[in-house]
């Protein structure tokens, strides 16, 4: 008898999609209320390729052995390489002072979506394959430092330093769990420090966003804006929420209501009830997840579950730290939720391959019929 997938991970995933497609749903009537805004096409792109060919995606990639990824790891790494840096192109499109879109026709997309799902595959294939000499420095750590200095540098120079964050912080977790050394991680984590306040001092955006985050009550009809209408909206929430559709912020105040600003739409709406049931269902995800790693079958399995896993959980708690001005304020969608039908269908592809590992988990137990 085949083996099943994990149900329980299952539901907690239809719960987040369900619900985030109500929430964006209820945040997209906010583009009604600005100039140049189309709805239509807003609720197309995420319907279509979001729900749709995300479901699509979920059902091929939980049905596709994992092992597959291994053995194509090294294309499918340097294809979304590739794709990626195709936005520097005539391909490119530039909104917002950076090139993180593909225009293709009508049809317009980010391709670092794709090098996330890549991006895990790759480094989950060359962790398993490395493992005995994950803890020497030639070997292990130098090499790890490398494929993240190579991502990291098109990532940066779209720049993406969000997403290029997320990607290098899952794959630390992957390489711990691989068996690396937390020393090791120390030093990569002081040299990502100096690193990242460089580019502070570099790029005005960053020292902006940094200066937002130590003293919010500065600038507030300029760069502390959004965060000042996010707290507003979900202070505004209460306990229980004004109900769902009923968002003032959304119309007006709050920028990207669809996108970055999401979660306040949510707090607004749902109150402190609907916020705490949305961090407790990603953190029902990620302790899931991390019971299905520990009964994969083998480290590559492994590193696949913790990979995905980190990012979304991530990403989420990322955007949600930075609406509630506890951490720097980003582009950092939130998963199952945000507009994107690029990052949603992504999303669910990554969580088809973490079902697969779990038909063949250790711990499996079978009834009989």
């Amino acid at each position: 008898m085949q083996k099943t997938i994990d149900r329980p991970l299952l539901i907690i995933l239809i719960i987040l999609v369900l619900a985030g497609f109500f929430v964006f749903c209820s945040a997209s009537l906010g583009l009604l209320a600005r100039d140049g805004a189309r709805l239509s096409a807003v609720a197309f792109n995420q319907i279509l390729f979001g729900i749709v060919g995300g479901t699509v995606a979920l059902i091929i990639t939980t049905n596709i052995q994992y092992r597959f990824w291994r053995k194509y790891a090294f294309y499918i790494m340097g294809a979304s390489l590739l794709m990626t840096a195709l936005v520097f192109s005539p391909l490119g499109m530039e909104h917002g002072g950076a090139r993180r879109w593909l225009v293709l026709g009508s049809f317009s997309f980010q391709p670092t979506e794709l090098l996330k799902f890549a991006f895990i595959i790759y480094v989950a294939t060359w962790l398993s394959g490395m493992q005995k000499f994950i803890t020497t420095f030639k070997k292990g750590l130098l090499p790890f430092g490398g494929i993240i200095t190579v991502v990291g540098a098109l990532m940066l120079a779209q720049p993406d330093t969000d997403t290029f964050a997320v990607m290098a912080l899952s794959a630390i977790a992957m390489f711990i769990t691989a068996g690396g050394k937390w020393r090791d991680m120390f030093i990569v984590g002081a040299i990502g420090l100096v690193l990242f306040a460089g580019l502070v001092f570099e790029r005005p955006y960053l020292m902006a966003r940094v200066k937002t985050f130590i003293d919010p009550s500065a600038d507030q009809l300029g760069k502390s804006w959004q965060v000042k209408q996010s707290l507003i909206a979900i202070g505004s929430g209460g306990f229980a929420g004004r109900g769902f559709g009923q968002s003032i912020q959304k119309f007006e105040y709050l920028p990207e209501p669809t996108s970055d600003a999401i979660f306040a739409v949510l707090g607004e709406e749902f109150g402190f009830i609907g916020t705490t049931l949305l961090i407790v269902l990603y953190s029902l995800f990620l302790l899931r997840s991390f019971k299905i790693a520990a009964d994969a079958p083998d480290l590559f399995g492994m590193l696949l579950i913790v990979g995905f896993s980190m990012i979304i959980v991530i990403e989420a708690f990322l955007n949600i730290a930075s609406m509630i001005a506890i951490f720097p304020l980003g582009g950092i969608p939130l998963p199952f939720v945000s507009h994107g039908g690029t990052a949603l269908l992504a999303s669910l592809a990554s969580v088809g391959v973490m079902l697969n590992v779990s038909r063949y988990r250790k711990h499996q137990v079978i009834k009989k019929v």
